[in-house]
């Protein structure tokens, strides 16, 4: 079942969440703490992301300099087949193009056909840690590239275009949108002509980048309708939790922090109040999106999951 059929047999709007994985060398249970804290609220996915890797450089004990390749969040795709065994919950392991080779997506998509998880997320990535050399590698500058891919490998054609067997069960995706533009989008026009190619190219459903004004979001989806965009458009929030997030949110993701609650933080004197901050605003954002029936509500977990259990609890 698709995740948009599984929207659409839903009475109520669906609560999904998305999960870092631990850093290298740390255990898996932060993971699987995390969703013990969340499942009571019956989530129908969860998103796993998906880091490349970034070259740094390392002075060993005699002075040489020398070039190392880390990882530091491996295993994406290992954690979502193990939410899959162990919690039966739908798994969707972030897909981006940037970092990764076309040959690596091709053994990523492999793994995750032997593994039975078929439900993707895919991601352009964050380009702003990649040298030189990564950005030279042979990757897909853009989602849609990626999409094709996809597309591809679901049809029995490898990325050689040689004949593959095709996945038993095709992989289906969904990939994102941005109600206040991505930041390379010269305008918003040009934001929904590329969220349409998207959805017309096989896109199941779209999930938003993080907003703090619902008004974005509901002028967005209906510009996307006006266009004939038809597929769930899922919001996606998160509770801040952090006093510095006011400034750091709107530097990495470009979104807006509407003046009552960047007043609000202002007033904050601990991370503690800027909590509670947080939870009333991502609480009064649900509560209305719930009662515009949005498809469902994704939350950005990372660090803020009591946070999310407070506002689940309450709408959910």
């Amino acid at each position: 079942m698709k995740i948009s059929e599984l929207i659409d047999q839903t009475q109520k709007p669906v609560f999904s969440f998305e999960l870092l994985p631990p850093l290298k060398g740390n255990s898996i249970k932060q993971v699987f703490d995390t969703i013990d804290r969340l499942k009571e609220f019956g989530p129908k996915y969860i998103n796993i992301t998906t880091h490349h890797s970034e070259n740094i450089y390392k002075e060993d004990v005699d002075g040489t300099i020398r070039k190392v390749n880390v990882r530091r969040r491996p295993g994406s795709v290992a954690i979502a087949a193990a939410i899959k065994n162990k919690y039966g919950i739908r798994a969707v392991p972030h897909i981006i193009s940037q970092g990764f080779s076309k040959e690596e997506t091709e053994y990523a998509l492999i793994d995750l056909a032997f593994l039975g998880v078929t439900d993707l997320l895919l991601l352009r990535g964050d380009t702003k840690k990649l040298d030189i050399e990564q950005r030279k590698m042979d990757c897909h500058p853009y989602a849609t590239g990626l999409q094709e891919q996809v597309n591809n490998f679901n049809q029995g054609i490898a990325i050689d275009s040689s004949l593959i067997s095709a996945p038993e069960t095709p992989f289906t995706y969904g990939m994102a949108c941005y109600p206040e533009k991505h930041e390379e989008s010269p305008n918003m026009e040009s934001e929904i002509f590329y969220t349409k190619m998207k959805a017309d190219n096989g896109a199941d459903y779209l999930v938003t980048q993080m907003f703090f004004d619902n008004r974005k979001y509901f002028d967005f989806v209906d510009r996307c309708r006006a266009e004939g965009i038809t597929i769930p458009i899922v919001p996606g929030i998160k509770p801040i939790h952090l006093k510095n997030q006011l400034n750091v949110l709107p530097k990495i993701f470009r979104t807006e922090i509407p003046e009552d609650l960047a007043c609000e933080l202002r007033k904050c004197k601990t991370d503690t109040d800027a909590v509670e901050v947080g939870v009333e605003w991502c609480l009064l954002q649900s509560k209305e999106l719930m009662q515009h029936n949005v498809p469902g509500i994704h939350y950005y977990a990372l660090g803020a999951t009591e946070s999310i259990y407070r506002v689940a609890k309450e709408v959910y």
